[in-house]
């Protein structure tokens, strides 16, 4: 008589089935946004035996174990014990977050968790961060290789948090020898995210800076979760660069979108958003800027090589995009009230905003003259 199927043989013995044998996975971060997509889809995984859920309050996954505290407890190593795999997304990229409470947060919460998974025998730590890492640069080549040079600087919003991640992933092997550290770079993350990139979108206008050439590429939240998964799953490793395939010219995303243009000089974009950032009229910094003026896009030639593909184009994640923002009302990366945008218009909120500038420099001068 023949043996039985192998997966017969799994199921009638669940000790042998793929996740009996697949990594024990912690996810901190795991309460809300990717990370709590991202717990679902593992616990959901025939390929993972069981997922540790870590955040500062229960989520909603219920299949996941829960573990209640701050990343930066060093307590948190005793949670790690028992895991194989570490994906580390307890990040706050929030823009209304303040920036030295943040970048205390961001950094010390990553060292807490390499040491600490370093202590409690996980041989793998994957980190997210974000193709911003690479920076927008007018030299850029379309696209970058994931080996290119990280030319960013710390003047956007988060990317001097992200940098400094990056390098304390490629310390953490040297400092903790056997721990692997995987980089997952995503591109402009679309999917219940608020950043200054998609709040680009939420402008009456989009702002075209005079001589400058964007490229757009995005990235799904469920394109981001499966390149995870597949970090995890030990299917491939480095430094991934995830997103769509190809990217979108501006004059595309302005098709698409139906949205117009309005052009500006670049010492009038950049020097208004300066001024409206230091008197704390916008969130966003001048250097966010350079992202919506020069290209950024990387191949991402790793996860296609181990058998990853984008489930989603370039364009539908704009058109999910638009109907996420539908509604809202930016300027230069401040959210305006439905009253204020309506009254106020396209480049009339503009020059509102500039003209506040114009105000306060004023007065302080005024000031200064007393």
């Amino acid at each position: 008589m023949s043996s039985p199927d192998p997966q017969v043989r799994a199921a009638r013995n669940p000790s042998t089935s793929p996740a009996s044998r697949g990594p024990v996975v912690a996810v901190t971060g795991a309460a809300s946004g990717v990370g709590a997509l991202l717990t679902e889809r593992l616990t959901a995984s025939d390929e993972i035996k069981q997922v540790v859920a870590i955040d500062e309050r229960r989520g909603d996954c219920a299949a996941a174990q829960w573990h209640i505290l701050d990343v930066r407890d060093p307590a948190i190593a005793d949670k790690l014990r028992g895991a194989d795999v570490v994906v580390h997304l307890a990040v706050d990229l929030d823009l209304e977050t303040d920036t030295a409470a943040r970048t205390a947060y961001n950094v010390r919460g990553t060292q807490t968790v390499l040491t600490a998974a370093a202590a409690a025998g996980v041989h793998r730590v994957v980190l997210c961060t974000s193709t911003m890492v690479y920076g927008a640069l007018p030299d850029n080549e379309l696209p970058l290789s994931e080996d290119a040079e990280l030319r960013a600087t710390a003047e956007a919003t988060g990317v001097g948090d992200l940098l400094e991640i990056e390098r304390l992933a490629r310390r953490a092997p040297r400092a903790h020898p056997g721990l692997n550290v995987t980089v997952v770079r995503p591109a402009v993350l679309v999917g219940g995210t608020d950043t200054a990139l998609t709040r680009y979108f939420e402008s009456p206008r989009l702002l075209v800076v005079a001589g400058s050439r964007p490229a757009w590429q995005f990235c799904h939240v469920e394109d981001l979760c499966g390149a995870l998964e597949y970090a995890v799953l030990e299917k491939v490793d480095g430094e991934l660069a995830v997103g769509c395939d190809g990217w979108l010219e501006q004059e595309e995303v302005e098709e698409l979108s139906g949205v117009r243009r309005m052009e500006l000089p670049s010492a009038v974009a950049l020097g208004a958003a300066a001024r409206l950032h230091r008197i704390g009229l916008t969130p966003s910094p001048a250097g966010d800027l350079a992202y919506t003026m020069y290209p950024w896009v990387v191949s991402g030639s790793r996860l296609h090589d181990a058998g990853w593909r984008p489930q989603w184009t370039n364009e539908e994640v704009l058109a999910e995009l638009l109907e996420e923002v539908s509604g809202r009302h930016t300027v230069a990366g401040r959210r305006l009230g439905r009253k204020d945008a309506t009254a106020a218009g396209a480049a009339g909120a503009t020059v509102a905003l500039l003209g506040t500038a114009a105000l306060v420099r004023r007065a302080r001068k005024a000031r200064r003259r007393i």
